[in-house]
């Protein structure tokens, strides 16, 4: 299958398609950066806002590119993280409404920000979505990707949670900071955690592109969340360090603003569409997955 996937230069982006390539699939990558990294064997092509993408020969879409959410939500990057996705998502459907033979598939990326604070429930891909700005975003986003139903084109939304990665994601920024001694716990500590290893990620939005009855939304969550404080016991002992350190959920919210949210929000998601495909995760536990990528 010839596999268009977006955003490709990004962290979930460089993972797929070095896994696509290796499943024999062929890739075209599309991203703002045209240089083609050293590993790469695939053929590129241009993502950028002011241009339709040009989806030509490809039988799959993976839509994952988007402003990332880290750094301090000012205006302008609140903005910038809407806009990037509701309008890249907008040029992904007028390239596949300008082409003659239409791809059989377009995977969207979106995120579990869409359930919003939902406490000690647990939420699958049929629960309702939450309030405040990434709620509204992924919403808006989502939208805009199930237009391409309308063209005959199976969607899959792809709502990720936290990505836990060697070199990238949360893992990178966290890491570091465990291993001086500094780790601790943000806020209650009580606020469930939704996270998935980079692997399975890559290896669920491919399943999501080849599994042709798969036709839902699908939570790019491990199968057990864990709650905060339970996490940051586990990392401080893989790293072997005391985690004694509380920064309290007001001191959050005054240096993070709206990103706050994704930290102190409690948000128990579970991936019921995956486990009934019958897809199978190689990390579906924290420990052995956090083992892993340290």
């Amino acid at each position: 299958m010839r596999i268009a996937v977006t955003g490709a230069s990004g962290l979930v982006g460089r993972a797929l398609v070095q896994l696509a390539h290796r499943r024999g699939h062929e890739v075209v990558a599309f991203s703002r950066h045209l240089e083609k990294p050293q590993d790469w064997t695939v053929e590129t092509r241009a993502f950028v806002p002011d241009q339709v993408p040009d989806f030509r020969g490809c039988e799959a879409i993976v839509h994952l590119a988007g402003e990332p959410i880290m750094g301090l939500w000012t205006p302008a990057k609140r903005r910038a993280i809407f806009d990037s996705r509701i309008h890249g998502t907008r040029q992904v459907i007028e390239g596949i409404r300008q082409l003659d033979q239409k791809p059989e598939v377009l995977v969207s990326s979106s995120a579990i920000g869409y359930y919003g604070e939902a406490g000690d429930a647990e939420l699958d891909e049929k629960s309702r979505p939450g309030h405040g700005f990434l709620a509204e975003t992924c919403v808006a986003w989502e939208r805009e990707a199930l237009a391409a139903w309308e063209l005959g084109v199976r969607v899959v939304p792809l709502r990720t949670s936290v990505v836990l990665a060697r070199g990238g994601g949360a893992l990178k920024l966290m890491a570091p900071v465990f291993r001086w001694g500094l780790g601790g716990v943000i806020g209650s500590g009580r606020q469930w955690m939704s996270w998935i290893h980079l692997e399975d990620l890559a290896r669920l939005a491919l399943f999501a592109a080849e599994d042709l009855d798969l036709r839902d939304t699908v939570n790019a969550t491990a199968p057990w969340p864990i709650r905060h404080r339970d996490f940051v016991q586990i990392l401080a002992k893989l790293v072997h360090r005391p985690a004694f350190f509380h920064v309290p959920a007001w001191a959050v919210r005054l240096i993070l603003r709206g990103l706050s949210a994704e930290l102190l929000e409690s948000k128990r998601v579970v991936p019921a569409t995956a486990t009934t495909h019958g897809f199978g995760y190689h990390f579906p536990e924290l420990e052995p997955a956090l083992r892993d990528l340290l």
